[in-house]
């Protein structure tokens, strides 16, 4: 009979104690939805900074008269990529 009590009462307990902090988790979740819109625009305005700095600078180094600017291209270009897809990474990432 005392296992009997004993087993009922865990049973009452657990439920009890089951799912704590839900409306928490909720509003969590809808503090990183919010932040995270604004981080992929950031990522989105990173790379398009990224991308207008780096065409000034090829331009500039191309009537200076230097004239071997295909590593430059490519760094500044797969810099702007990369921002670009860091942010769908993270959106990806977060579910959102």
């Amino acid at each position: 009979m005392k296992r009997l009590i004993s087993i009922l009462s865990l049973g009452w307990a657990v439920p009890a104690f089951g799912q704590p902090g839900i409306d928490e988790m909720h509003q969590a979740s809808q503090q990183l939805t919010s932040s995270f819109f604004s981080a992929f625009d950031c990522s989105l305005i990173l790379a398009a900074i990224f991308g207008i700095t780096g065409a000034l600078r090829i331009y500039h180094n191309w009537q200076m008269g230097k004239r071997e600017i295909t590593t430059d291209v490519a760094a500044w270009f797969y810099a702007a990529i990369f921002m670009v897809l860091a942010g769908a990474f993270l959106r990806a990432l977060f579910g959102i």
